[in-house]
C-alpha cells in the first residue's frame, strides 16, 4: 500500500468476530459474550473513526481502520517508509490482537506501543507477576490453580485472598465472592472459572486500599513518567466485578446510556490526596519503562493504602482508549480529545 501521505493504520479485533469464533469453539453464549466484551473498545471507538480520519487529515496523515482478520494482507502491502501501525486490541488466549504488532515487525513497519513480546506477557498475569517481582516491584505474590488443583500454591496470608482468571484481565470473569478467606476456598472458584472460561486462576493475598489507574500516552515522543495520569477509580465497591465492567463498555454500556442507568466511577487525582503515593507510582512507571520496555501507550493498575503503601496489580499495553478514564486523561494532560490525541501522537512520529 503506497500513497502520497503517511498513513496511520489502526488494527482492531471486533467483539462480534471474537464472539462467533468462541461459539464455534464450543463456548456457551453467555461465556462468549462475557469474554468478547473485553474487546469493547473496538465497538466504542468505531463510531469515531470518521472523526479520527479527519483529525489525521488535519495533520497531513491518512487513516485506515483494519480488522484483525484482514491485517496480514494489509500490512504486507504497506509502505515501510510512511506507515505506522497502532494495535487497538491485544490478546493471546481468547483474543488474537497480539498478532498485529508481530505482523508489523515481520513487515518492517513502525508501531505505536511496546514490543510485541509484552503483548503476550501482560495477558498472562501469573508470568507477568513473576517478571514484575524480579524487577523488584511491589506486586502481590501469587498462586496458580487449574480447575480444583494447585499448580503453584499461594503464600500464607492473614488478610485472605483474591481470585481472578489468569488470562482474562483484572475484571472479566470475576464475581462478587472473588475475595475469600482461606486459600483452599480458591479451588472451588478455580473450578467455576475453568468450567465457564477454560482458564486457570491466579490467587493473590488480598491487599487493602483504593483502586488506582495510571494512564500514559506519549503524544510528545520524548514524554516520560511526568505525563502519567494517576487517578483513584472509585466505583462504589471494593473491586469491580465482571458485571460492573460490562455495564460501562461496548453494547451493554451503550444500552445503559440509552436507558439512563449508565454511571461512571468517580475519578480523583491521587496527587491531590496522597502525593507520596503518586510519586511512588511515577517511580514504578519509570522502572517499567526502563526495565520492561513500556513506551508510547500503556496503563497500570494499583491498590493504594491510606498509609501510602502501593501495590502494583498489573500493566496493560492496550488500555481502553475510549473508556471514560482515558478520555479524561487526554483532556487533563494533553488538552485534546481522544481522537485529536491519537492523531497528534501519530503525526509527531511519521509526519
Amino acid at each position: 500500500m503506497t500513497g502520497t501521505r503517511p498513513t496511520l493504520i489502526l488494527v482492531h479485533e471486533p467483539e462480534r468476530a471474537c464472539f462467533d469464533r468462541l461459539l464455534a469453539d464450543g463456548f456457551p453464549a453467555q461465556a462468549a459474550t462475557e469474554i468478547s466484551s473485553y474487546l469493547a473498545q473496538s465497538t466504542d471507538l468505531a463510531p469515531e473513526f470518521e472523526a479520527l480520519a479527519a483529525a489525521c487529515a488535519a495533520r497531513g496523515l491518512d487513516f485506515r481502520a483494519v480488522e484483525l482478520d484482514d491485517a496480514a494482507e494489509v500490512l504486507e502491502a504497506c509502505d515501510r517508509r510512511d506507515s505506522l501501525v497502532w494495535t487497538l486490541t491485544d490478546g493471546i488466549a481468547y483474543f488474537r490482537g497480539g498478532a498485529a504488532p508481530a505482523l508489523a515487525r515481520l513487515n518492517g513497519l513502525r508501531t505505536i506501543g511496546a514490543d510485541d513480546s509484552l503483548f503476550a506477557l501482560c495477558q498472562d498475569k501469573f508470568r507477568a507477576g513473576a517478571v514484575l517481582a524480579a524487577l523488584g516491584l511491589p506486586v502481590p505474590a501469587a498462586g496458580l490453580a487449574r480447575g480444583d488443583k494447585w499448580l503453584v500454591e499461594p503464600p500464607a496470608s492473614s488478610s485472605g485472598y483474591f481470585v481472578k482468571p489468569n488470562r482474562l484481565g483484572a475484571k472479566i470473569g470475576i464475581w462478587e465472592d472473588s475475595r475469600i478467606g482461606k486459600a483452599g476456598d480458591a479451588l472451588a472458584l478455580g473450578r467455576r472459572v475453568f468450567d465457564a472460561y477454560r482458564d486457570d486462576v491466579i490467587v493473590q493475598p488480598y491487599v487493602a486500599g483504593r483502586n488506582v489507574r495510571a494512564s500514559f500516552l506519549a503524544v510528545d515522543p520524548d514524554a516520560g513518567p511526568e505525563v502519567l495520569g494517576i487517578v483513584f477509580v472509585d466505583s462504589g465497591g471494593d473491586f469491580q466485578t465482571m458485571a460492573d465492567s460490562m455495564a460501562l463498555y461496548g453494547d451493554t454500556g451503550t444500552a445503559a446510556k440509552a436507558d439512563g442507568s449508565y454511571s461512571e466511577p468517580e475519578l480523583v487525582h491521587v496527587g491531590s490526596v496522597q502525593p507520596v503515593a503518586a510519586a511512588t507510582i511515577r517511580r514504578i512507571a519509570a522502572r517499567l519503562m526502563a526495565g520492561l520496555g513500556l513506551r508510547d501507550l500503556f496503563s497500570l493498575d494499583f491498590r493504594v493504602e491510606a498509609d501510602d503503601t502501593v501495590h502494583l496489580i498489573e500493566f496493560e499495553v492496550c488500555p481502553g482508549l475510549p473508556c471514560f478514564d482515558f478520555r479524561a486523561y487526554c483532556r487533563a494532560e494533553w488538552h485534546l480529545s481522544l481522537v485529536e490525541a491519537m492523531a497528534e501522537t501519530a503525526a509527531r512520529r511519521i509526519g
